[in-house]
């Protein structure tokens, strides 16, 4: 095997099992926290569908790369490729959706009290639900032409202004259709972003601020705190990823005919969002963090006690 495609191939795996397993032990680090207390605090619950988003990039886009990368062809039919990119385009698009919610709600919750802030405070909870739901309503509305221009690969040459995905083809037919669906993609991406990294900016002005007054945040609200740098993290993680994604993907939109590789490349960037941002939860959230280890002491006792009744 080429040695090219077996780097290729390692890291998509890796990036593709690690990403999963991370993805669910937040999962269900959360699950347990919602059977023991009966009740998810709004953060948890955009962290939770955040893993959840994640999850979905890599189980139904990385997973078929990876089959693809190592050699196997003919993995899906026309049906099943319009399923896949289609779930895969709703994940992403879900992705960068709640991690712009975590941001806003983030800066939303640690700004100064005020009359209309204190009623758009005491709302939040009562809106992450009803924010999920039409989360995933406009985006699998957005996403429907995926299901158009989505086909298998045929046993002739590739047209132009296809982008090659290896396990799929989406054929956009002309150059117009090419390029206003990049634009509209790529404008709805830069959209969000600059929200989230408006929101993101001032949270961190006021961390700026109260960290110099005695009834700083720091002091009066350490859990508030913590929090505010998770989510500027996140998001820092998530725009630079996204910046690289983005540059490969004008770059696509310069070419009639776009090499597997790059699109790997495009692909493999796009995910590592998915595949890092668990871990960071799992090591910056107390809360998910003191379940995964009171898990892991209740079942050592358990695998000891096995062994002295051998």
């Amino acid at each position: 095997m080429d040695l090219c495609v077996t780097i290729r191939g390692v890291s998509f795996l890796l990036q593709t099992g690690i990403g999963i397993l991370g993805n669910t032990i937040v999962q269900l680090a959360y699950a347990n926290i919602v059977y023991t207390e009966r009740k998810l605090l709004p953060v948890d619950m955009i962290l939770c569908h955040l893993a959840l988003a994640n999850l979905m990039i890599l189980m139904i886009r990385c997973v078929p790369q990876t089959m693809t990368v190592f050699g196997l062809t003919n993995l899906l039919d026309d049906p099943g490729c319009k399923m896949v990119i289609y779930g895969y385009r709703v994940g992403r698009a879900l992705s960068i959706c709640i991690t712009c919610m975590l941001s806003v709600f983030q800066a939303v919750t640690i700004a100064p009290p005020g009359p209309c802030l204190s009623r758009l405070k005491s709302s939040l909870p009562a809106v992450v639900l009803p924010t999920f739901a039409g989360l995933w309503f406009l985006n699998m509305v957005i996403y429907f032409p995926a299901l158009l221009f989505s086909t298998a690969p045929r046993n002739s040459t590739i047209p132009v202004f296809t982008l090659n995905l290896g396990f799929c083809l989406m054929d956009f037919r002309n150059n117009m259709l090419y390029i206003l669906q990049g634009v509209i993609v790529s404008g709805r991406d830069f959209s969000v972003v600059a929200l989230m990294l408006v929101s993101s900016g001032y949270i961190l002005l006021l961390l700026h601020r109260h960290s110099h007054q005695v009834r700083g945040v720091r002091r009066s609200h350490p859990a508030e705190t913590r929090a505010a740098k998770t989510v500027v993290t996140l998001v820092v993680l998530y725009v630079f990823f996204f910046g690289i994604d983005n540059v490969i993907w004008i770059y696509m939109l310069t070419q009639a005919k776009v090499s597997p590789v790059v699109a790997d490349m495009r692909v493999f960037c796009s995910s590592c969002y998915a595949f890092l941002s668990p871990y960071f939860i799992i090591s910056s959230n107390k809360k998910v963090k003191a379940r995964i280890v009171c898990v892991a002491e209740q079942d050592q006792p358990a695998s000891m006690d096995t062994q002295e009744s051998k």
